[in-house]
């Protein structure tokens, strides 16, 4: 009886030590289960409503400070970067002196590392006894030379800087960041909430620049401040019938990883001779007379007006006196031109008596309808007010703008309405943001598109056989307009300081872009066969460009074709001339 009694406990504790086990294993399915039911909630709702997971602090630790800034096709022009910097901590050690080692010692083992610090500023700061950085953005392997001196008081926090991979180039579209994290002067000014948010931390801010185009810009901009000795330079590449733009370059430039104050700032006195630091931007902040680059504009006017009707109708080419003001060329051009010869020849005269029929108030409402006396239509913050005569334009007003004297603007106002001059009449507002195609903005009416097809005729004429043949690229079909300017300054003009300015499109078939380039300044020297004007500097300078960006933007060299000027050929004389 006993064992048989032992036999039925031994049963029962295996029977329940079995049950327990299969319970087990059911509340573990059960647990399974119920979280494969919540996370395949989860995804649904989330599919189905297109909601995001909320981010917590983990999350915005894995995403940097700032977010990247991309180029249109992807390529990274700005973006923030681990690096390691150097600190001296006075409190490091506990007891004792804040330093092991003499000032003069950890100077001099400092110099052996980085050769360009001020021993003095660096002897200064160590005897002070007050907390600082050193150096900002040193390398790995300098911080680890720099624990080998084997001084506590120095330290090498590990901190996030904005880095430019590209260095200088586009400085001025993407400006720079300060030691706190704030955005200055460009694209890093204008995106700063954007770039510091949770959305712009994580998905990039893209730009309507073109890396290629901006590289080539710049460079041939480069090149031809050297051939002609020019202070300074700037150029735009814009989208015609978007308004977005390629590349935008002002020179000399700075760079945004090493911003210095000289870049920013110049002397009082530096101011008065007329000379601006290195980040100001010639491109959207520098108003001047544009000079003969207006003249095609007040010809579409007077197309537009009905005042020209007829492109063989010559006027007067001689002096032309207004009260006691005398409107005259450069050269003679005989005693009577027609407006395809003015444009060619660059006549002020001619250009003169055609705003003098157009009148002042059609005149005045074109330049406002393409955006010249406002701010320049772009998204930097550094933009220049226009001189713009307010109120009733005399006559004599009239005339000096009709060859772009009177009035200034920036060379951004010039590419946008180039734009409208050659894209079928439309004047769009230029941006630094790629536009989806369902983005681009319906712009407004200021020409024909009779005209505009006519405009793009002229501009090619003057190109082939006028003040633009330096700009010729074989198989291009470029068109643009010269201009040059005396710069203002104290009493008057000065004769020996010129602005110079080309503005172009491309192919003048089919325009698919604008391009403008400008000299301050520019000195006749052997390679402009000592001449200053923008037929030996700004145009050659686009005359190289062209042929370098066409096939980047998909347009290929075709001397097979060309826009038809057939029927204004027979009104032009084979002479040419240069401005």
């Amino acid at each position: 009886m006993t064992v048989a009694t032992g036999r039925c406990k031994l049963v029962n504790i295996r029977q329940r030590t079995l049950l327990v086990a299969k319970l087990r294993t059911l509340w573990v399915l059960g647990v399974f289960v119920l979280v494969a039911i919540g996370a395949f909630t989860r995804i649904g709702y989330l599919g189905a409503t297109g909601a995001t997971t909320h981010r917590g602090e983990l999350g915005a630790s894995l995403v940097p400070d700032r977010g990247e800034i991309v180029d249109r096709n992807g390529v990274a022009l700005a973006r923030d970067f681990r690096v390691y910097s150097l600190w001296f901590n006075p409190e490091a050690m506990t007891e004792g002196a804040p330093l092991i080692h003499s000032p003069e010692e950890i100077a001099d083992g400092l110099l052996r590392i980085f050769p360009d610090l001020d021993r003095r500023e660096v002897l200064e700061q160590l005897a002070s006894g007050k907390p600082g950085y050193l150096r900002r953005s040193i390398l790995p392997e300098e911080a680890n030379r720099v624990h080998a001196l084997g001084e506590p008081a120095l330290e090498y926090p590990r901190e996030t800087t904005r880095f430019y991979p590209q260095g200088s180039l586009a400085a001025h579209v993407l400006g720079y960041v300060d030691s706190d994290g704030k955005g200055h002067i460009g694209m890093e000014q204008v995106f700063n909430k954007q770039l510091t948010g949770m959305d712009g931390r994580t998905h990039p801010s893209v730009l309507s620049i073109d890396f290629r185009v901006q590289s080539a810009l710049e460079d041939e901009l480069s090149k031809a401040m050297t051939l002609s000795q020019a202070k300074g330079a700037g150029g735009v590449v814009l989208d015609v019938d978007t308004g977005e733009v390629l590349a935008l370059a002002s020179l000399p430039s700075f760079d945004p990883n090493h911003v210095q104050p000289e870049d920013m700032m110049v002397s009082d006195a530096e101011a008065r001779q007329g000379e601006v630091p290195r980040g100001f931007n010639r491109v959207t902040n520098q108003v001047y007379e544009l000079g003969s680059t207006f003249k095609p504009i007040t010809v579409a006017a007077a197309l537009d007006a009905g005042t020209i009707t007829d492109l063989g109708r010559r006027w007067p080419a001689t002096p032309l006196h207004v009260g006691r003001f005398t409107i005259h060329d450069d050269h003679s051009y005989g005693s009577t031109l027609n407006a395809p010869q003015a444009l060619i020849h660059s006549s002020n005269i001619v250009m003169s008596e055609i705003a003098d029929e157009l009148g002042g108030v059609r005149l005045k409402k074109t330049m406002e309808s393409l955006g010249m006396n406002e701010r320049p239509s772009v998204e930097l913050p550094a933009r220049g007010f226009p001189i713009w005569p307010t109120g009733k334009w005399p006559r004599l007003r009239t005339m000096t703008v009709s060859y772009g004297h009177g009035i200034a603007v920036t060379p951004m106002h010039l590419a946008s309405a180039y734009a409208a001059l050659v894209n079928g009449g439309i004047w769009r507002p230029a941006t630094l943001e790629k536009l989806d195609p369902s983005e681009v903005p319906a712009g407004r009416r200021v020409f024909t598109a009779a005209t505009s097809a006519r405009i793009r005729q002229l501009l090619r004429m003057i190109v082939k056989f006028g003040t633009g043949r330096k700009a010729a690229a074989p198989g291009f079909r470029i068109g643009g307009k010269t201009g040059s300017a005396e710069k203002p300054g104290v009493g008057g003009y000065r004769r020996h300081a010129l602005i110079t300015t080309f503005a172009a499109a491309f192919p003048m078939d089919r325009p698919r872009y604008v391009v403008v380039a400008m000299m301050d300044e520019p000195q006749g020297t052997p390679a402009t066969s000592y001449q200053r004007t923008a037929a030996w500097n700004a145009a050659p300078a686009i005359g190289r460009l062209v042929p370098r960006i066409g096939p980047l933007l998909g347009i290929m060299p075709d001397e097979t074709r060309d826009i038809d000027i057939s029927d204004l050929k027979p009104l032009i004389p084979q002479e040419v001339s240069e401005e």
